[in-house]
């Protein structure tokens, strides 16, 4: 495997934003390359979760790019270079870890390394914040960006003592929702719906559990199963439009029996 440097990439993106460059790669801006930062993180996730090393290898690569093609663009106009980008990281990297590079007192667990990151995080920054929730992206997915608020008021100990009281909520929520069901108002419902998502999400913190990732594996369990009703009709030279349910949903619990004799 050649030795590439990671200087010849930065190189080559200088390159393809240049004279005689490609005019793709010219023409973006930060704004036009936001979904690709996103796009290119779930990639990465995918890799992950199909536990691919190979591939994890090349979506690193892809996410990887991100930062380079970014830092060019800052770099084109002055704003910074990637060598500033690398020199906040070192710094950050060594700043909040004071047990390990400091003579800060030594931290025994990933708990209290939480909450001295936040803690050394609230020190650095010096934007006013009028909540400890305001450090959380906005544009995070939104079972994501529900766990993370979860996570975050936990630790100054606003959070339920027992998993059946999680449970309890979630219970109350749903009936909250029967209720506005009942109502007939479309904006009740739609907001006890949130109240009740918001309780599964953490529920799912409380045990332990990713909600994002909780229902990611139930929507590829539900396309696998889905896909096999489809190819099951298929098969029979008929449509899933004229197809009923009561059929389906006997090749669905056949496609489940499925699932349970290979897991």
């Amino acid at each position: 495997m050649p030795d590439i440097s990671f200087e010849s990439i930065v190189t080559i993106m200088r390159r393809l934003r240049g004279p005689g460059g490609c005019p793709w790669d010219a023409e973006q801006t930060h704004s036009s390359l936001r979904r690709y930062a996103i796009e290119e993180c779930y990639e990465v996730i995918e890799a992950i979760d199909h536990q691919n090393d190979l591939l994890l290898a090349e979506e690193l690569g892809d996410l990887l790019l991100q930062p380079i093609f970014h830092a060019v663009i800052a770099e084109e106009r002055g704003a910074f270079t990637i060598q500033d980008v690398m020199v906040h990281l070192h710094d950050k990297l060594i700043r909040r870890h004071p047990h390990v590079f400091g003579d800060a007192q030594q931290i025994t667990s990933s708990d209290e390394q939480i909450v001295n990151w936040e803690a050394i995080k609230k020190q650095e920054k010096n934007e006013e914040r009028h909540s400890l929730l305001d450090g959380i992206p906005p544009h995070l997915p939104a079972l994501m960006r529900a766990q993370k608020m979860g996570e975050k008021a936990a630790r100054v100990g606003f959070d339920w003592e027992h998993v059946d009281d999680v449970l309890a909520k979630v219970n109350e929520e749903v009936n909250e929702v029967k209720e506005a069901l009942t109502s007939g108002d479309s904006d009740r419902v739609e907001a006890e719906l949130g109240d009740c998502l918001f309780a599964l999400v953490n529920l799912a913190r409380f045990t332990g559990h990713d909600a994002e990732t909780a229902l990611r594996r139930t929507m590829d369990t539900f396309y696998r199963r889905f896909n096999h009703i489809e190819q099951s009709i298929s098969r029979r030279g008929q449509s899933i439009q004229e197809t009923d349910l009561t059929e389906m949903e006997r090749l669905w619990c056949e496609a489940k029996r499925q699932d349970c004799h290979t897991s």
